[in-house]
């Protein structure tokens, strides 16, 4: 987890027909199966910026490898292996793109992403003092920012490929994939976020809220995408955890930052970001890494 480049592309070391590339991931077609390729691009108000942030990929991946590890007892995934020796005939330089490929099962994406909240903070907290309710829970009156919720609270939004994702009530989702599903998905995704958070806590870190993508083979229901990372969810270290404040997460948090104080528009092509905000992104998701999975 110390290669010092960074990845911004995998097209040009996989011999694979490209699929779909997104902001961050890159998905081929292995006939049988997809390749994921998780690259270093890193995104903020729906642009990729500039550079790729050295080891992003790679502690991606390996989080998403090491929580379908973990949950598969919970809800069945996507995962086959993560192992680029065994796609010689695919990838000509296994050494760049080790540790941040994953051959996948090919699953049906349901397009709903499926959010679950512990603690009311960042968006769920702005529409919680617009309304009193986060995509229609009616929360109880007086609670302070990043109070953890007396349970979970299940806020899907339907997926957009392009533009923001949608909030949603949980009868809208109904409407559109039906209650059956609707149910399934949203026991299984409290399910994940309780496990996920209690094994976050004995290693110091709270996972206030994270979301996750399930997809379906022959009627069967798996977690695909990504699971309890960076990019999904919001960590705190429990030592800076507080109420009424803007808790320094462990993402990139210094990308934003940055761009917050940078006199950027949001509606033109960023600068360039500078070194040390790479260097501070980077280290980031490297300690989360380390203190999740050491």
């Amino acid at each position: 987890m110390n290669n010092p480049n960074a990845i911004a592309t995998a097209v040009d070391y996989i011999q694979a027909p490209l699929v779909y590339k997104g902001k961050v991931r890159e998905l081929y077609d292995l006939g049988e199966h997809y390749l994921i390729a998780v690259t270093d691009r890193i995104s903020a108000f729906d642009y990729v910026l500039k550079p790729a942030v050295p080891s992003k990929g790679e502690v991606l991946n390996q989080l998403s490898k090491f929580w379908f590890g973990k949950t598969e007892s919970i809800i069945p995934n996507h995962m086959i292996h993560a192992d680029a020796d065994r796609l010689s005939p695919f990838i000509q330089q296994p050494d760049l793109l080790r540790n941040r490929i994953m051959v996948t099962r090919k699953a049906e994406r349901i397009d709903i992403e499926c959010v679950v909240r512990g603690y009311i903070t960042g968006g769920g907290w702005r529409k919680y003092k617009e309304t009193g309710e986060i995509n229609g829970h009616k929360l109880p009156a007086g609670l302070r920012k990043n109070e953890r919720l007396a349970e979970p609270i299940f806020t899907p939004a339907a997926k957009n490929d392009v533009g923001h994702d949608e909030d949603i009530s949980i009868e809208r989702m109904k409407e559109l994939v039906g209650e059956r599903l609707t149910e399934q998905l949203m026991a299984a995704s409290l399910r994940l976020y309780q496990f996920a958070h209690d094994y976050c806590g004995s290693k110091g870190v709270i996972l206030a809220d994270t979301k996750f993508e399930f997809g379906l083979i022959d009627g069967r229901i798996l977690l695909i995408d990504e699971a309890v990372t960076p990019d999904s969810s919001r960590f705190w270290a429990r030592e800076n955890y507080a109420l009424d404040i803007e808790i320094d997460s462990m993402d990139k948090e210094p990308v934003r930052t940055y761009l917050a104080g940078s006199g950027w528009d949001r509606n033109s092509e960023p600068e360039e970001l500078p070194e040390e905000v790479v260097r501070a992104t980077s280290e980031r998701y490297r300690e989360i890494y380390r203190r999740l999975v050491s």
